[in-house]
């Protein structure tokens, strides 16, 4: 006879760890299905970035458990006539705010279907006009994990209609010798995530990343490979161009911030 595990609710959002925001989310989930696991993937999403928030989820969902309920919540229209949606894949269930924060989901997932978030007796009974996280998305997950079945949240609607964003990217103009990208994220330590995809360019060749001063950043294996104190850029574990200084701060080096352009490029040869 198989054990049925515990459902695990994911939390993804712009909230911080300052305030009570996420305890609040934690403390409504657990009173109602107090058997779940909860992952905090984030709560560090750059505030109302919701670029950010699509892309940091896009990379992490392939490593949360089968059936995980992930709700993300980086919301700048709560309160507004946007829609919240829960968004059925093969792998998991994703509760959101329709303004793009799926973008990535709906990318590279299977979808099997989305509806509209609702039937209020699947919320809170009273609710703020600014904290859907913990008012309608936090109980929401909580009796999904309990075994509501996701059409009785609210009506099916074609996820063709659902609202998607542009997502980071880079271009190269001249065949691939060279990409334009720009920065995506900063993380903990003060690396630089960039938009610049490792998989595009060919790793026989010697490339550098321009950045900031327009410094020549050799691109590396592992931070051992230059000296301390050095900067680098490398493949990253999200398959993305990193920039990064060994035993130090890229962001705090270069002053540079989300946003701001890099290139990658072939490393010029100095003629003698």
């Amino acid at each position: 006879m198989s054990i049925k595990l515990p459902r695990v609710i994911v939390l993804m959002t712009d909230f911080g760890l300052n305030d009570t925001y996420v305890g609040q989310m934690k403390g409504v989930i657990l009173s109602l299905a107090p058997s779940v696991q909860i992952i905090d993937l984030t709560h560090s999403v750059a505030p109302q970035n919701i670029a950010q928030g699509a892309f940091l989820l896009g990379k992490s969902a392939s490593f949360f458990p089968e059936r995980s309920i992930v709700i993300s919540v980086v919301d700048p229209g709560v309160g507004s006539s946007r829609q919240a949606i829960a968004l059925e894949t093969d792998k998991h269930t994703f509760l959101a705010p329709d303004n793009g924060l799926l973008t990535a989901v709906f990318q590279t997932q299977n979808i099997k279907r989305c509806v509209t978030i609702t039937e209020e007796r699947y919320m809170l009974s009273q609710r703020s006009s600014t904290f859907h996280g913990r008012d309608v998305f936090s109980p929401v997950s909580a009796h999904l994990a309990s075994g509501v079945p996701l059409h009785e949240l609210g009506e099916e609607i074609d996820p063709a209609d659902c609202v998607q964003i542009p997502m980071p990217e880079c271009t190269t103009s001249d065949n691939g010798q060279s990409w334009d990208g720009n920065i995506i994220y900063t993380d903990h330590f003060g690396n630089l995530v960039t938009s610049l995809d490792s998989k595009l360019f060919d790793d026989q060749k010697q490339w550098v990343v321009k950045a900031g001063n327009n410094e020549q950043i050799p691109v590396v294996i592992t931070y051992s490979d230059v000296p301390v104190q050095q900067l680098l850029a490398y493949k990253g574990s999200s398959d993305m161009i990193e920039i990064a200084v060994r035993n130090g701060s890229a962001a705090h080096r270069l002053g540079l911030k989300d946003g701001d352009p890099v290139t990658l490029t072939i490393r010029s040869q100095n003629k003698s």
